[in-house]
């Protein structure tokens, strides 16, 4: 099956050699206090740093998942209500469970076919965290480097963004934000199983005066270990190997956004010529990465089966649009040529 289902999505095909090769290295059964892990640990992350353009003093750790970051960015970054902005499914789920483990948070919603307006930052005491999901994989549209950069200079609020389905396939605007979260098997080009965080020096000051230090996966406590190349669990040894050997292998991340943005365009008007309808109709709205088609329930699920029998996988609509829509990856690991083999079945299938 060729799948191009927004996560977990393709992997990079080298992963398979990367996978023997970490076999056959005995670093995946090695202590994770032994040098060897150490120094592997410490490679990965000067390595995703430097692919990325990460500021240099910037920090990255990885964690289980995006979603345990919002765990993370709950216990220990959030002193007031936590401020939530954000126009689909994961971006109100981030929301909802930050309620849950802290004293609340206060919520901003707009449409897929909207950028959301920045008066409300005015209001805000300097105290609370801005929560924003920079591309909404559900609903394929995406924040504009505009829009953050013009928040930072409004704001002096620290600022958390979910890049799950975004960073590692489009430049990120890091200095516009203080927290930036991902999982790895999206635009990573990576099987499931591991998130990357990263935090900014006021990010990090922020965790020291709030001096959360209870939970294994504290903020402080998971920083304690980084800055000894160690981690506060037992880690995903294998996903960080990995991780460290694509870091390697792709190009540098404008270059990596230069071929997503191309796609994107081309994406975009293959669709339309198709007349194919797009659920984010606002161009400066729209994702990159994830690119959502809309329809009636029956031809949505026609145009799916026939693709799964064709030997592509879409993937499905999410939230609200579930049965209304499928939604597209654009993701580095995904050839020209699986892009070409999906334009023709939706040329044939637009045509039935």
């Amino acid at each position: 099956m060729i799948t191009f289902y927004p996560g977990p999505s393709k992997v990079y095909p080298e992963v398979s050699q990367y996978l023997q090769e970490a076999f056959e290295s005995g670093v995946i059964s090695a202590n994770h206090r032994s040098t060897a892990f150490m120094e592997m640990l410490e490679a990965t992350v000067s390595n995703v740093k430097l692919k990325l353009d990460i500021p240099a003093d910037y920090e990255v750790y990885f964690v289980s998942s995006a979603t345990e970051c919002w765990e993370i960015i709950a216990q220990s970054l959030i002193s007031v209500p936590s401020v939530h902005i954000y126009n689909g499914a994961f971006g109100e789920k981030w929301m909802e469970y930050t309620r849950k483990l802290t004293s609340g948070a206060s919520s901003f919603y707009f449409d897929h076919n909207a950028l959301p307006e920045l008066p409300f930052a005015s209001k805000l005491s300097g105290s609370e965290l801005i929560c924003l999901t920079h591309n909404e994989t559900s609903n394929g549209t995406a924040l504009p480097a505009s829009f953050l950069d013009s928040l930072r200079s409004e704001s002096d609020n620290l600022i958390a963004v979910d890049a799950t389905s975004s960073m590692a396939g489009v430049e990120l605007p890091w200095e516009a934000a203080d927290i930036w979260y991902a999982s790895v098997q999206k635009c990573f080009g990576l099987p499931a199983g591991m998130g990357i965080l990263v935090v900014s020096p006021r990010a990090v000051e922020r965790a020291i005066e709030i001096g959360e230090r209870k939970h294994y996966n504290s903020l402080l406590f998971i920083r304690d270990n980084f800055l000894k190349n160690q981690t506060p669990y037992t880690p995903n040894i294998l996903g960080i190997y990995l991780l460290n050997s694509v870091m390697k292998q792709v190009k540098p991340i404008h270059e990596l956004a230069e071929q997503t943005a191309v796609r994107s365009r081309e994406w975009y008007q293959f669709l339309s010529k198709n007349r194919y309808q797009l659920l984010v109709t606002n161009e400066a709205a729209r994702s990159e990465t994830v690119i959502a088609v809309v329809n009636k329930k029956e031809k949505i699920s026609q145009i799916k089966e026939a693709a799964k029998k064709a030997g592509i996988t879409l993937g499905n609509g999410y939230g609200s649009q579930k049965d209304t829509s499928f939604r597209i990856a654009n993701f580095p690991a995904i050839s020209d040529q699986e892009i070409s083999i999906l334009q023709n079945f939706l040329v044939s299938a637009a045509l039935k």
